[in-house]
């Protein structure tokens, strides 16, 4: 199994509807997702984080940080 993780969720995410964890059978479709999650974030948030994807052994962790 693959997984696909938010770390550090802010209020924005929470209202999304997005899941913060969610597991796939193969990794080209845990990638698809947190790419599509990540543009989703960019496209529809309040434009005060910025978002990051981390693979590491085949899951991916998608990073929400406040700007800087």
């Amino acid at each position: 199994m693959y997984k696909v993780k938010v770390e550090n969720p802010c209020s924005c995410f929470f209202k999304s509807g997005l899941s913060e964890q969610v597991e796939f059978e193969n990794k080209d479709e845990a990638k698809k997702e947190a790419e599509y999650m990540i543009n989703i974030m960019k496209s529809n948030f309040c434009k005060k984080h910025e978002f990051a994807l981390n693979e590491q052994f085949g899951d991916f962790t998608v990073f929400i940080k406040p700007r800087s």
